[in-house]
């Protein structure tokens, strides 16, 4: 079902605001696209696969950008005029550090710490003038503890959680907040995709990995769904968040408790 119009705006603030989703394609960015626009927000998809955020574009009514964030050359003369900008896009690599690929670690660490930086830089400009701004980066559970085997992926975002609160300390004379996400496991092609590189890793039979490894400390033995950290972002780009910044959401069904 196609989502246009104004939206029903129920968090308050939101109907004609416009949205940059990176890695909105599937999975998380997806979710968001399609509760922002539910809101009345004008997304903008951003992703690799550009045939895939054009479908996702044309479901909220849309559009779509298709951009390479490793092209980090690309974005530092980048201007982007939005109100809300989600810093979604990520992957994943497993290895102990000493057989850590670093061609991947500088992979990783470029696509989810330097482009959002990048991003941020190009976005601040015109949320300041409009004395309003919402800078929303997903981060993990990951970006508060740590987790053997993903040297690159923790280092990403704790780098991240200490990027958001830069940001929400320069931003909020000028009406912009920012704020992470942590999530835990979320049931993403991501997190799918991990299950056989962890039971490699973890010497165990894959269908254990839920149960051994991914959720073994978890209160509430399931994943997190999509939809559920989509409707926090979609709180936190709302007016009704407009004291939250420099915060850190934690939706991990206990795990850090």
């Amino acid at each position: 079902m196609t989502t246009t119009g104004t939206g029903n705006d129920t968090f308050g603030g939101l109907a004609g605001k416009r949205a940059l989703i990176t890695g909105g394609a599937g999975g998380l960015g997806a979710a968001c696209a399609r509760s922002l626009a539910a809101q009345g927000v004008h997304v903008t998809v951003a992703d690799r696969d550009g045939a895939a955020a054009a479908a996702v574009a044309r479901e909220v009514g849309g559009e779509s950008w298709e951009v390479d964030l490793l092209d980090t050359a690309g974005l530092e003369s980048l201007a982007l005029d939005v109100d809300i900008l989600v810093n979604n896009a990520g992957i994943q690599t497993i290895n102990p550090i000493e057989d850590f690929d670093p061609a991947s670690f500088r992979r990783i660490i470029t696509l989810m710490l330097e482009a959002p930086f990048l991003l941020i830089r190009a976005a601040l400009p015109h949320m300041y003038a409009r004395n309003y701004g919402r800078i929303i980066n997903m981060s993990s559970v990951h970006g508060l503890r740590a987790s053997s085997y993903k040297s690159a992926y923790v280092a990403a975002k704790h780098g991240l959680e200490g990027l958001s609160k830069v940001t929400a300390r320069e931003g909020g004379a000028h009406g912009v907040t920012s704020n992470c996400v942590n999530p835990g496991y979320v049931r993403t092609p991501l997190v799918e995709g991990q299950v056989a590189d962890q039971a490699r890793t973890h010497g165990i039979a894959p269908e254990k990995v839920l149960s051994e490894v991914m959720l073994a400390n978890s209160a509430i033995k399931r994943l997190v769904e999509p939809e559920e950290v989509a409707g926090l972002v979609t709180w936190l780009a709302s007016g009704q968040a407009s004291m939250v910044t420099g915060a850190s959401y934690v939706m991990d069904g206990g795990w850090t408790a």
